[in-house]
């Protein structure tokens, strides 16, 4: 294996990573920030009440975007699998 292609592979699992992490986390980012001005604006300080409204979203986003993010990730095992039969030869 050259350092070129374990470098090129590095790139593209950083890449993955972004990709199938970013929706989801942003999601629950987004979430947070909504509850935290409601939260500021009626005074209500319970730290917990973020908690469910961010799970019920990521579990609904993984119903919903699953299979994209699934196809994504068989798509780059896939392709990692056929690197790496490629350099044993």
């Amino acid at each position: 294996m050259s350092q070129g292609l374990v470098s090129s592979i590095m790139n593209q699992t950083v890449y993955e990573i972004l990709i199938l992490s970013i929706p989801l986390l942003g999601a629950a980012m987004i979430v947070g920030l909504v509850i935290s001005i409601f939260q500021a604006t009626t005074s209500i300080q319970e730290q917990t009440l973020t908690f469910v409204p961010k799970m019920i979203v990521i579990l609904l986003l993984l119903v919903f975007m699953g299979p994209f993010l699934m196809t994504h990730l068989i798509d780059f095992t896939k392709n990692l699998f056929d690197l790496i039969a490629q350099a044993k030869m």
